[in-house]
């Protein structure tokens, strides 16, 4: 009898620790659950803030972009109208001297020099190669 007796003071021991792994385990598993649901509430909160500041960097970029177009079609600056004017009427001025030779049927227009070569272009006074 005291073998059974011994036996089962050893069972009782053996249910106490189970019984106090599992309290243990329970314990970091809800500390493990916890943990991870402030992890999710957090992650969660960062999205929503990013989501936030993403619609805020659109909104503005969208902002920028309608400025920019309204500069656009407005009127260019007087002084740059007045030079695109005057270039087009230099190019309308000078365009029947050109359209000869553009069309390959003349020399180049009187007044006007021939393009050289990058080889040609370049001169050196007489002093400095001495």
């Amino acid at each position: 009898m005291s073998s059974y007796l011994a036996q089962e003071v050893h069972l009782a021991r053996r249910h106490e620790e189970i019984l106090s792994r599992r309290s243990e385990l329970l314990q970091q598993m809800e500390t493990y659950l916890g943990d991870k649901k402030t992890k999710k509430t957090w992650q969660t909160q960062a999205a929503d803030a990013a989501h936030k500041r993403n619609g805020a960097l659109v909104n503005d970029i969208e902002a920028a972009e309608k400025k920019l177009q309204e500069r656009v079609h407005l009127h260019p600056h007087p002084d740059t109208a007045k030079l695109e004017t005057l270039y087009w009427a230099s190019v309308k001025e000078s365009l029947p001297k050109w359209e000869e030779f553009l069309l390959g049927r003349a020399e180049v227009p009187i007044g006007f020099k021939k393009m050289k070569t990058a080889k040609q272009n370049i001169s050196y006074p007489e002093d400095s190669q001495k």
